[in-house]
């Protein structure tokens, strides 16, 4: 379906295809899901973090509240990175590391853009992060993939803190995941970020 978006006087700037506006998440949806039976098949330890944790947690209070993400952010132990590669090539994914990312494109073509984004088991992200990232242990099996579990997930999101994790972290708290309880879960760090949210909540 397609709409004409011109108006009298005012420039033609084409019709808005619904197909282009929903076409790309459901590529997104499709290579998660793709990569995910991979590494099963290959028996290759993981688990999704990022916005589609973010939807999988969300989900199970309120499915219409998930906000939709074209990344797909996959933890992984850095001793399993030979194993997650030879998973994932007949699935066509190809291993990247680039500017001191390590990823997967989805084809030798493919862009940095649409590519798994892997981040490493137990360690710091930067330097200066107060804790390290989860191990895979702090995980549980969600519907269709395996996924970090919801205090390693905020851990997570509130040591990265950019504006798209504050409005992740907004999300949980309003629907009732996250509640004044938590920040003692973290380090003072953390804590301090999370009681400010808590306390200056968005809606």
């Amino acid at each position: 379906m397609e709409f004409d978006n011109s108006f009298p006087g005012g420039p033609v700037l084409g019709s808005i295809s619904l197909e282009k506006v929903f076409g790309p998440m459901e590529d997104v949806k499709l290579r998660l899901i793709r990569a995910v039976k991979a590494l099963e098949a290959g028996r290759v330890e993981y688990a999704i973090i990022g916005g589609f944790a973010v939807a999988a947690h969300v989900t199970r209070v309120d499915p219409q509240a998930v906000r939709v993400t074209r990344d797909v952010d996959i933890l992984l132990r850095r001793g399993d990175l030979s194993r997650a590669t030879e998973a994932l090539a007949p699935a066509g994914f190809v291993f990247r590391h680039a500017r001191g990312v390590t990823m997967f494109l989805d084809g030798p073509d493919g862009s940095a853009r649409d590519a798994l984004q892997v981040i490493f088991a137990g360690e710091k992200v930067r330097e200066e992060c107060a804790t390290a990232t989860p191990e895979l242990s702090e995980s549980e099996a969600g519907t269709d993939f395996q996924v970090v579990s919801l205090p390693a997930l905020v851990r997570m999101k509130l040591n990265s803190f950019r504006r798209k994790d504050q409005t992740h972290l907004d999300d949980l708290i309003e629907l009732g995941l996250i509640d004044e309880s938590w920040p003692a879960k973290y380090p003072p760090e953390l804590a301090a970020r999370l009681q400010h949210l808590l306390d200056t909540p968005q809606s």
